[in-house]
């Protein structure tokens, strides 16, 4: 499809956000056309360009992946230059992103008032750790220390052994999906009522909500509490050993049970009064996995899987993250491609793209990530700006502003 036919073209972000929290929403809305300015510090940039390693020509990976299809702009915020070019360009805006400790953008003179003295019908997203208000607001904050304060990690590992964390940073990752979520709300509320909206998103208020199955235990007087694979209300539905690596099954009601039984010659356990209803087997759920086990470690998982597909059985092996990139689900589905990589000493620039598939509108990463500042004088040069202008803006200058995550 054309450009045009993106959902957001037209919508211009300004992101001052650092790491994953703004990162991962601006990179959701670059997905959907919008046009992210991604404003850095001078000669430092985002600190997520330097998080290794490893490192691919100098810059780390982990940063590509958060940063496709923005444009970056370096501007020294401490100096009178800078913060005019900022006002400058926040006039041209519809998006205001910045994830400053409490405090940081009062004093930086980015605060949403400072903003909408230059742009009234802006959407601007203030994350922290603990959001602006409440006792913990001005603790510093991030993932690990979310995973842990949002009760994930108590139910996260093996009984008996110490709370794990999730292998990926998941509060800030659930955080910037929320902020996305929200300003595109805000935007659609906008389009109705002229009016912009000022949103305050704290971390651990944005991961709360993702407890679920959890919370309702607690809501219904019940203790919580780590169960490795297993599931505290649903039997089998966690993952067992085969003879060569591990598989998942996932029997969600007696219908799966049965079939499951059946598809791996088992026609014995459905019969035995331990495991005859779901609520029995959840209370037997040790004796449930020995006798599971004992059956699936006699073959490997790619023996098994070509039973319980054909069975219809939910099933499925724990692939490594190689795998999961890399299989004929994802390539059909063209989730992992490649890009030109720009001005980069590397063949080419790989691609996780983003699930939306719309019918109607185009969806998808167009450019690699940017290079700090590469686009420091197109984007100025549309404001009107002359290169002897952009030069002046060259202040050296460098604050560093805490963002709340990792």
């Amino acid at each position: 499809m054309d450009s045009h036919d993106y959902i957001l073209e037209g919508v211009r972000v300004v992101d001052l956000s650092t790491f994953v929290t703004g990162g991962f929403c601006s990179l959701m809305l670059a997905n959907q056309g919008a046009d992210v300015v991604k404003v850095e510090r001078p000669d430092v940039g985002d600190d997520i360009r330097h998080s290794g390693p490893p490192f691919v020509d100098g810059e780390s990976p982990y940063y590509w992946t958060v940063n496709y299809d923005k444009r970056s702009v370096e501007l020294d915020l401490k100096s009178d230059a800078g913060k005019a070019a900022l006002f400058d360009l926040v006039s041209e805006a519809d998006v205001f992103i910045q994830n400053f400790r409490p405090g940081t953008a009062e004093r930086l003179g980015v605060d949403y008032d400072a903003v909408t003295e230059v742009c009234d019908d802006i959407v601007y997203c203030d994350i922290s750790a603990f959001g602006a208000t409440g006792p913990w607001r001005e603790r510093p904050g991030y993932d690990l220390l979310v995973q842990g304060l949002s009760g994930i990690m108590s139910v996260t590992g093996e009984k008996e052994r110490s709370p794990v964390k999730v292998g990926l940073p998941q509060t800030d990752l659930i955080t910037g999906m929320w902020a996305a979520f929200g300003i595109v709300s805000a935007l659609y509320r906008r389009e109705r009522t002229g009016d912009g909206e000022y949103m305050d998103l704290g971390m651990l208020d944005a991961t709360l909500p993702w407890l679920t199955k959890q919370a309702g235990k607690v809501f219904a007087g019940e203790e919580t509490g780590r169960m490795g694979t297993k599931d505290p209300v649903l039997a089998p539905y966690q993952t067992f050993r085969t003879k060569d690596s591990h598989l998942n099954v996932a029997c969600l009601n007696q219908k799966l049970w049965k079939e499951f039984c059946h598809a791996i010659d088992r026609p014995d356990l459905p019969e035995d009064a331990r495991f005859e209803t779901n609520a029995d087997r959840v209370d037997t759920m040790d004796e449930l996995e020995a006798e599971i086990e004992s059956t699936l470690t006699e073959r490997t998982t790619d023996e098994w899987m070509d039973v319980l597909v054909e069975a219809g059985v939910p099933a499925g092996p724990v692939q490594d993250v190689a795998d999961a990139l890399d299989n004929e689900q994802t390539e059909a589905r063209e989730m992992v491609r490649t890009m030109e990589p720009g001005d980069r000493d590397v063949d080419e620039i790989p691609v996780v793209e983003h699930p939306l598939k719309f019918k109607h509108a185009a969806s998808g990463f167009r450019s690699p990530p940017p290079k700090l500042g590469e686009h420091t004088r197109e984007v100025f040069g549309e404001l009107g700006y002359s290169d002897a202008d952009i030069d002046r803006l060259a202040g050296k200058s460098v604050e560093t502003a805490e963002a709340d995550e990792d």
